[in-house]
């Protein structure tokens, strides 16, 4: 098994390190946290370790999740073992990129509390060379609004994961029209389609965090 496939089984087994004994793993094996530590000594492409290993562990862990295969304690412990890994390349990603190529405003929409999705798409767009203002999780219209005013060049990214809450995208966005603000919008989530980033009046969509970082160029002319 190479490294990034390791890094991905760890990620999926919910693996943060070697002090880890959930659910799997023997306590001193080594987790996601110490491969990652030998995939960067190794030389091993930063991206990769992110496209290869962490990302599509975390498609695998969602699916799973989808099927009922596994519950929210293992969602959560991959969660955690996909951050561990995250935090180590994240400043190597962000490494020598001085150039700034827009603000990105991003929150998930009131009501919705996750951030595992919106945390990704940070750190892409990150490492691709944009200023983030991460707004969080369950962030009212009006929070959207305080921060476009203060930003009216940037674009804003808002997420949701449950079909409940997509309405509230809506309602930002119209929000921000009323106020005469015409930041541009693009937006992503599990239940968020195309055609309802259309309905809504939503300049872009993303279906995930590669797309957000094209999504966010587009809407720059970058």
């Amino acid at each position: 098994m190479s490294i990034l496939e390791s890094i991905k089984h760890c990620v999926v087994q919910g693996h943060i390190d070697a002090t880890s004994k959930f659910p799997k793993a023997m306590e001193g094996e080594a987790g996601v946290r110490e491969l990652t530590e030998q995939a960067i000594a190794e030389g091993v492409d930063v991206e990769d370790i992110l496209m290869q290993g962490l990302i599509p562990a975390m498609t695998i862990v969602g699916q799973r999740y989808e099927k009922n295969e596994i519950f929210v304690p293992e969602m959560l412990f991959s969660a955690k073992a996909m951050k561990s890994g995250l935090e180590l390349i994240k400043p190597l990603l962000l490494d020598g990129s001085d150039l700034i190529l827009g603000k990105v405003i991003i929150g998930t929409v009131q009501g919705d509390l996750h951030d595992i999705g919106k945390n990704l798409v940070c750190m892409m767009l990150e490492g691709a060379g944009f200023e983030i203002e991460d707004l969080g999780i369950n962030i009212p219209a009006p929070k959207f609004l305080e921060a476009a005013k203060n930003n009216p060049e940037a674009i804003i990214g808002m997420s949701a994961l449950l079909t409940v809450t997509m309405k509230n995208m809506k309602g930002v966005i119209e929000l921000l029209r009323a106020n005469d603000l015409n930041n541009k919008v693009f937006i992503g989530g599990a239940p968020v389609t195309p055609a309802f980033a259309k309905e809504i009046g939503a300049e872009g969509y993303a279906k995930n965090a590669n797309q957000a970082v094209q999504e966010a160029k587009r809407l720059l002319n970058i």
